[in-house]
């Protein structure tokens, strides 16, 4: 028997060493991509799986939201507030730190109402909590929830609104309750919420957004989170 050379016994290692990691490489798989979706209203209205609401367990506590994701002192309430605020009239703060918003002007296109004071406006979820829960969210991780109700990714997630108009729409999707102006605007909105987080409409919902979708010419440009 002849003894195996070193040079031999390190190429069958390197050999060995590469399969190894190949065959590692092959069962991790890919991070998900994020997709873009873009067509007619009619046509994101199709793309918006049907499927009835499940809300047992909903509990609000299990979207943690009002983060300060990014660690500058102002949470997502007061980024909204900060981006949505018009041009024309300046922001201040309850503190020389900028952590709260206090005052600036703010349109709710609900009701298309402008406000001054900070303390008027509500952020809506345009798909609220609930409704989330519901159609789909309640299968997702705290982290996914969280991420949710802290969207700052897409605008129409979150919007500044009066608060009582917001108090009035509750948790209410499309088939009991839509703003007195803009509803195309907001049909739009809400099924462009609905497919960047790959959230469901139940028969009621997606028969009010068809109606929509037939008359609105809206069109809707939306990436999943």
């Amino acid at each position: 028997m002849h003894p195996t050379s070193p040079t031999l016994t390190r190429r069958w290692s390197t050999a060995l060493l590469a399969t190894i990691v190949g065959t590692l490489v092959l069962l991790v798989p890919a991070p998900a991509q994020a997709a873009t979706f873009s067509g007619t209203l009619a046509q994101a209205v199709a793309a918006v799986p049907t499927a009835a609401e499940a809300n047992a367990g909903y509990d609000r506590t299990l979207f943690r939201h009002w983060v300060d994701a990014n660690g500058d002192c102002q949470n997502a309430r007061a980024e909204v507030l900060i981006s949505e605020a018009e041009s024309d009239t300046p922001i201040t703060y309850t503190t020389s730190g900028k952590c709260t918003v206090s005052t600036g002007r703010w349109f709710s296109y609900y009701d298309r109402v402008s406000w001054t004071l900070a303390s008027d406006v509500d952020i809506d979820h345009m798909v609220p909590l609930a409704e989330a829960w519901g159609s789909g969210a309640s299968g997702w991780t705290a982290a996914r929830r969280e991420a949710y109700a802290n969207d700052l990714g897409d605008y129409r997630t979150l919007v500044g609104v009066t608060d009582n108009v917001n108090q009035s729409k509750s948790d209410q999707d499309p088939a009991t309750w839509l703003p007195t102006y803009d509803k195309c605007r907001y049909v739009a909105e809400w099924v462009a919420v609905k497919i960047r987080w790959g959230l469901s409409a139940d028969s009621a919902e997606k028969s009010v957004l068809n109606s929509y979708a037939s008359s609105c010419s809206t069109t809707v440009t939306v990436t999943t989170a």
